[in-house]
């Protein structure tokens, strides 16, 4: 398998790549692997992002699922850095009920480069499928500047 390990303020970071894209982003270290062209620019953009000096990815990704993640993965990665939305403003926008697209985003195979962090519930934070839960989602938040309503 095609990984890499990538240490950040919110954790260790794993990238998995399958045939030219990224799949899967784990919060964990994993032993060796193989490092490609792809992983390697990820994992740049990954530290970038995490050292401040990056606020968009642009990297080819694969999200598995039904047609419904990959509609609720592609309403998350066009929020913007710095910016939040509800899990009621995505159900809307694609037509299904709030709890759907909850789901959805806790089932995000890519999280913080598909920014599942920036949904927000109606009353505000909700939990977190990343490690260390509802607190990385803070601190992501706060990362981005987008931590201003937890004043």
């Amino acid at each position: 398998m095609n990984q890499c390990t990538v240490p950040t303020p919110f954790g260790d970071l794993t990238l998995v790549e399958e045939d030219g894209a990224i799949v899967a982003l784990h919060w964990r270290r994993v032993p060796g692997g193989a490092r490609t062209d792809l992983l390697t620019e990820a994992a740049t953009q990954l530290a970038a992002y995490a050292s401040g000096t990056q606020q968009h990815f642009d990297l080819p990704m694969r999200v598995t699922g039904s047609d419904f993640q990959r509609d609720v993965c592609a309403a998350m990665s066009a929020i913007p850095f710095g910016e939040t939305c509800t899990y009621g403003d995505i159900a809307k926008a694609l037509g299904v009920p709030a709890q759907a697209v909850g789901q959805a985003c806790g089932n995000n195979p890519i999280p913080v480069i598909i920014p599942c962090h920036r949904v927000l519930g109606a009353k505000g934070l909700t939990g977190f499928s990343g490690a260390g839960g509802v607190e990385t989602k803070v601190a992501l938040l706060r990362h981005e500047g987008a931590g201003s309503f937890l004043i």
